[in-house]
């Protein structure tokens, strides 16, 4: 396993090189999407205001403070799981050139095969870490489609943004299900030594 840091906007070449359980650490733009403006993309057709060729787009609905018209200060950004978001990931890669999705708790066998077709990757972010990820974030740049707040797109700059673990490799690999397949197994030899059928 190997460290690496990159900066946004992402190469398929940069992510490409990548392997499960690599820890990656991201400075730069970094895109907060969620369940109310992806639907708004897929669903609604209606075209992202960003281009996110080469982004990294974070599974987040931020709890954050108002300053004034379009300004935001982070009070906590957190990333919520990414299996609901599960059905967007081939429009991201095919249709916007999307290199890295983070989130936590992983994504779908069919999204890792997507990801080895499109090149790209899903970094795992450590549940439970939102007061670390708030203090790696330099400024919230911009704010897209408020009417959606809290799940608006943001523009987020990040200095050091992880570490975070290579969840999906563009190889198609993924640890989510790797670890899932393992502990069924350990968990079918404990309840045989337990007589449990």
């Amino acid at each position: 396993m190997a460290d690496y840091r990159f900066k946004t906007p992402l190469t398929e070449a940069d992510v490409r090189q990548l392997s499960v359980g690599d820890s990656v650490t991201l400075d730069g733009v970094i895109f907060g999407v969620r369940d109310g403006n992806l639907i708004r993309v897929f669903d609604q057709q209606v075209a992202p205001p960003v281009d996110w060729r080469g982004a990294a787009l974070l599974h987040t609905a931020p709890n954050v403070r108002k300053l004034g018209p379009g300004k935001y200060e982070p009070v906590s950004v957190g990333t919520t799981t990414s299996m609901r978001m599960d059905r967007f990931t081939e429009g991201l890669l095919r249709d916007y050139g999307v290199r890295a999705i983070l989130g936590k708790g992983g994504l779908s066998e069919k999204s890792a095969q997507l990801m080895a077709q499109y090149g790209a990757v899903y970094l795992s972010v450590t549940g439970g870490a939102a007061a670390l990820e708030t203090l790696q974030i330099e400024a919230i740049e911009q704010v897209y489609w408020e009417d959606l707040m809290p799940e608006c797109i943001w523009q987020i700059r990040f200095n050091g943004l992880g570490p975070l673990t290579v969840g999906i490799d563009a190889k198609g690999n993924n640890l989510q299900h790797e670890v899932q397949a393992e502990a069924q197994k350990r968990a079918a030899e404990i309840l045989k030594q337990m007589g449990v059928a």
